[in-house]
């Protein structure tokens, strides 16, 4: 029987792990920390009273991924919980920009911007599976659906900055659309940045940006039964830092970005591969804070208790001001926090009256410092009162962020930059996942097209590239 040993227990080595699992190969996957899911886990926090998410806790291409539908995490386990709005975005003066499941009550809120608002998304929200099936990909290959990529690519090649300020004439509107560009931590003038804004946007319309019910540890919990049940054995606790003490196996997966790889395979590696690999740039990173409250974060604009996803940022011109700052190393005066309500999606995560805030901060590479109080501080903005509702806090700074999860290199939280060539070379165009190294080893994580965020996509198109090379057919 062909065995496969996968390195990495995150959302990706997992998803690999459940198709070569599936196509009749004998898998085991090795996972340092005692428990699966990498930066999509869940622990209990504030003596018990609550469970948090130390990595991502919305998922807007969770709900959409092609690798989760197609694994039916649904029959496992997975259950998405939806906010009575997926994003809010509060503005000076009182009022906040929101994003609503219907895109006509979008629109409407916001005025002179109603049909602007509607074209733009309409690609991503009409469709909004084949959207994330045409964007989660890697570059070179046939579309599925060419007409509905080409659609999407003619607003979304734009910068967002010109995109917003030519296609908007309200502050609602640009600071709406830009702070859905900022998922992509990238400065908003550079080309290609709208296409972020328009799938987040479109896909948040359709979709919504739901919660894993119980916390983003309920995904990982259901890849772990699809795996499994298809014969996968998962050991956690297991560190590996050579690949020269792997058991023997067919094919090599590896759930690692480029630096971890470079160290694993050491002088085996070698070439214009290996020198990418060592000089592979991880970009903005960002400072996380998990607030336990006695009540809703008392925001301005009321609506905003509601969402699901808040974007702090402030006007289109303080967005584009905080981002461009962190890419060339500056800490901003007022960085953009991205924050998350779990409990106005699934209050049982919390004590009764109870609530969670989930918060982050975009932050130079290898910042530091910790940006809790700062993060608190953007929030008081359009919440005053906010700070006398908090009882307890929990901080996790870039270097900590690095220490419990060695993906997160410098605190960076995307497996790597989209910033230059990394965008196109990702680590390599023509075959991303190949390891061109001895034996057949293939790289699956956020390092590899389409790039961060809990959907496994990496994880699809690694495993499905080795069975390719080894003429195996998923099952």
């Amino acid at each position: 029987m062909t065995t496969a040993v996968i390195v990495g227990a995150g959302p990706n080595g997992l998803t690999a792990a459940a198709v070569l699992a599936r196509a009749g190969l004998d898998v085991t996957v090795l996972e340092r920390l005692p428990y699966v899911g990498g930066a999509s886990s869940s622990r209990p926090a504030f003596g018990d009273q609550a469970v948090i998410d130390p990595g991502a806790s919305g998922h807007p291409f969770g709900i959409t991924s092609l690798a989760f539908r197609a694994l039916g995490l649904e029959q496992h386990g997975l259950e998405w919980l939806h906010a009575e709005v997926p994003m809010a975005h509060p503005l000076p003066g009182g009022r906040a920009a929101i994003l609503h499941r219907d895109a006509e009550q979008t629109a409407r809120e916001l005025g002179v911007d109603a049909r602007a608002w509607l074209a733009l998304h309409k690609p991503a929200t009409d469709d909004p599976n084949g959207t994330a099936e045409s964007i989660l990909g890697p570059l070179v290959r046939i579309p599925k659906d060419p007409v509905l990529l080409a659609r999407f690519g003619l607003r979304g090649a734009w910068p967002a900055t010109l995109l917003a300020r030519t296609v908007f004439r309200s502050g609602a509107a640009q600071a709406l659309f830009a702070g859905s560009v900022t998922h992509a931590t990238l400065p908003l003038g550079l080309p290609l940045t709208s296409a972020f804004g328009i799938a987040f946007g479109g896909v948040g319309h359709s979709a919504g940006w739901p919660f894993a019910k119980g916390g983003s540890q309920s995904i990982a919990d259901a890849l772990r039964r699809v795996a499994e049940a298809a014969g996968a054995r998962i050991e956690t606790g297991v560190d590996v830092t050579d690949l020269r003490d792997l058991p023997p196996a067919d094919l090599i997966l590896l759930d690692v970005t480029p630096h971890q790889l470079a160290r694993m395979a050491g002088d085996r590696l070698t070439g214009r591969y290996a020198k990418r690999m060592r000089s592979w740039k991880y970009g903005p990173a960002v400072s996380k804070l998990d607030l336990l409250l006695d009540g809703p974060i008392p925001w301005a604009d009321p609506r905003a208790e509601g969402a699901g996803t808040v974007h702090v940022g402030g006007p289109l011109a303080e967005v584009v001001e905080a981002e461009h700052a962190v890419a060339v190393g500056r800490m901003p005066e007022k960085p953009f926090v991205l924050l998350t309500q779990p409990t106005a999606a699934d209050p049982d995560r919390a004590p009764a009256g109870k609530h969670l805030v989930w918060a982050y901060a975009h932050v130079p590479h290898g910042w530091p410092g910790d940006a809790s109080d700062i993060i608190e501080s953007r929030i008081e903005e359009y919440a005053p009162g906010f700070r006398d509702r908090v009882l307890e806090r929990q901080s996790m700074p870039p270097a900590a962020l690095e220490l419990w999860n060695p993906n997160l290199v410098g605190g960076s939280i995307g497996g790597g930059t989209l910033a230059g060539t990394q965008q196109l070379l990702r680590p390599v165009l023509a075959h991303p996942y190949r390891v061109p190294m001895p034996g057949r080893v293939f790289l699956c994580s956020s390092s590899t097209p389409p790039g961060g965020g809990v959907h496994g996509m990496s994880g699809w198109h690694a495993a499905h590239a080795a069975l390719k090379e080894i003429g195996v057919h998923e099952g």
